[in-house]
């Protein structure tokens, strides 16, 4: 269990366009958006936010392990919520909970796929309740397209000495701490990457907290995870 005596990717985010957020916002009738890439080719990563809003919705799912970005991916459709207050949402019901905490009415996932590859997720959303229009799915469908393949190039085309302006161990484009706060629990507890992962989110969800602040306290060994008796 965890012992309290005793984040995300930072190679990937250097370079990545951030006017990606930027170009849904211009298109479409929306309050905010946030992309996200966690394809094989790179950790769990938030590539941009275009407020503090859209980046805690980001966050949140993360953390949980729960959301409509985890169903677009597994589904790879959109996933569209043109009023997340009216429920219940059986399939991510601590999300939806934690959802009406935020000025958020309508919440929409594209996934970001090219092929049989998923590279991540546009995550939008409305400060009010409503639809995208027809001529908006489509949009956001062709935006969705065309941040996958950018996405995909600029990861394809990153080496070891582009992170001379990855952002920095504390921003919310980085989730370093968290990565390698999960291989030290992996050690610590003897399982797989996805369930350290797990552990981590339990534990914060359990105290409140979020998974970057965990990792922090993993990697400064003021919390381990190593069974009890061993």
């Amino acid at each position: 269990m965890a012992d309290g005596t005793g984040s995300g990717a930072g190679s990937m985010a250097e370079g990545l366009d951030a006017s990606l957020c930027k170009g849904f916002l211009e298109s479409l009738t929306i309050s905010g958006a946030a992309i996200s890439v966690f394809s094989g080719l790179s950790p769990a990563t938030i590539v941009c936010a275009s407020d503090a809003v859209a980046a805690r919705i980001d966050e949140l799912q993360f953390d949980l392990g729960e959301g409509p970005r985890w169903e677009a991916l597994i589904s790879r459709r959109p996933v569209l919520l043109p009023d997340v207050r009216r429920g219940p949402h059986t399939v991510w019901p601590v999300f939806a909970e934690s959802l009406l905490e935020l000025h958020v009415g309508a919440l929409f996932v594209f996934p970001l796929m090219l092929g049989a590859l998923d590279v991540g997720v546009a995550e939008l959303y409305r400060s009010e309740p409503g639809p995208l229009s027809p001529a908006e799915h489509s949009t956001a469908a062709q935006l969705a397209d065309a941040a996958t393949w950018l996405l995909l190039r600029q990861l394809l085309t990153l080496t070891p000495a582009d992170g001379a302006d990855a952002p920095a161990d504390d921003s919310p484009l980085s989730r370093r701490e968290i990565h390698q706060a999960t291989g030290m629990v992996l050690a610590q507890a003897g399982t797989s990457a996805r369930d350290a992962l797990l552990l981590m989110r339990a534990y914060a969800f359990a105290q409140g907290r979020t998974v970057r602040e965990v990792a922090r306290d993993v990697v400064s060994r003021s919390l381990d995870f190593t069974p009890e008796g061993d």
